[in-house]
């Protein structure tokens, strides 16, 4: 059953329970973001954790969003990777312990040609294309990015998925000698995707922004992007990508099953528990504005849920 609250409370005002005991600091910051984007429009860099080196020549895509994109620096300083941290400044300070190279990510499990890929192969695997993309966080605010990358689909048909391969599971790096050894969540972070979910054209492996290589904050070298997802579903720092016959388990469910469910569509029609996904504040602006159905994405995607209950998949 799903818990009504009062619709005067702002989703940008109610975190996660991990970020209960930094609430004070996270509404600093995300006041300062919001009053920077009211003043000057797109952001000036900043100095980020990580290699910043061009990629190109980069392809445009037919799958972009016309709207404005987020400002560099608001991209690569608020961020959501618990691994270097739970507060949004947190993996902009201390993700740059993580060594990108040498970096592998193995293709196994139900596959006809399992394979372990380079991440300068990957760089090299298809043409990339720069994919605009809107991305919503379940904790109501949301951002339009410039992301440099290539369709999942394109890996995974390489390596031939078997007939009874129902599900592709991501694994991410994680070193506790560089990493938050907190208890956040189960480590190392998982998640998954129904096998059609995965092999939608929407759905790329991102190894850049702006134009340059992935900062390590935004999930180097490597990480996921499902554009009609939540923003917890776009899994980091990729090193294991799995295909399965059974629905895998993923870090949030695991962590909280009521809250966080397997398919995780932006719906606005299906509140979190503890706050309503009806509205969503875009970073750099002080309006919230109404939330899209599949976040703007649904002629691309509705077909994949027909038929589905989508209040009970949520």
């Amino acid at each position: 059953m799903l818990i009504q609250r009062p619709s005067d409370i702002l989703p940008s005002e109610i975190t996660p329970h991990a970020l209960f005991e930094d609430r004070r600091r996270f509404l600093r910051d995300t006041g300062l973001l919001l009053a920077a984007g009211a003043i000057g429009g797109a952001l000036p860099r900043a100095e980020a954790a990580g290699a910043a080196a061009k990629l190109g020549p980069l392809a445009a895509s037919p799958f972009s969003t016309g709207e404005e994109k987020t400002g560099y620096k608001a991209v690569t300083t608020y961020n959501n990777f618990y691994e270097f941290g739970t507060d949004k400044g947190d993996p902009v300070e201390n993700a740059g312990r993580l060594a990108t190279r040498p970096w592998t990510v193995r293709v196994e499990g139900l596959a006809g040609k399992p394979r372990t890929f380079d991440i300068d192969e990957l760089l090299r695997f298809a043409p990339l294309e720069e994919r605009i993309y809107r991305m919503r966080c379940v904790e109501g605010w949301s951002m339009v990015i410039p992301w440099v990358g290539f369709p999942l689909a394109s890996l995974l048909k390489r390596v031939e998925p078997l007939g009874s391969a129902k599900y592709v599971e991501f694994v991410t790096h994680y070193d506790p000698q560089v990493m938050s050894r907190r208890q956040v969540l189960d480590w190392p972070y998982t998640e998954g995707l129904r096998l059609d979910e995965a092999l939608h054209p929407l759905t790329i492996l991102t190894v850049g922004l702006y134009g340059e290589v992935l900062p390590n904050q935004n999930g180097a070298p490597v990480r996921l992007v499902v554009p009609w997802k939540y923003g917890f579903k776009s899994v980091k720092s990729i090193v294991t990508i799995r295909l399965t016959e059974k629905q895998p388990a993923t870090a949030w469910n695991k962590a909280a099953r009521h809250e966080y469910g397997f398919y995780s569509n932006v719906n606005p029609q299906v509140d979190h528990p503890r706050w309503s996904q009806a509205t969503e504040r875009r970073i750099g602006e002080i309006r919230k504005r109404p939330t899209l159905m599949f976040n703007g994405y649904a002629e691309q995607v509705a077909s994949l849920y027909q038929g589905m209950d989508l209040r009970a998949n949520f």
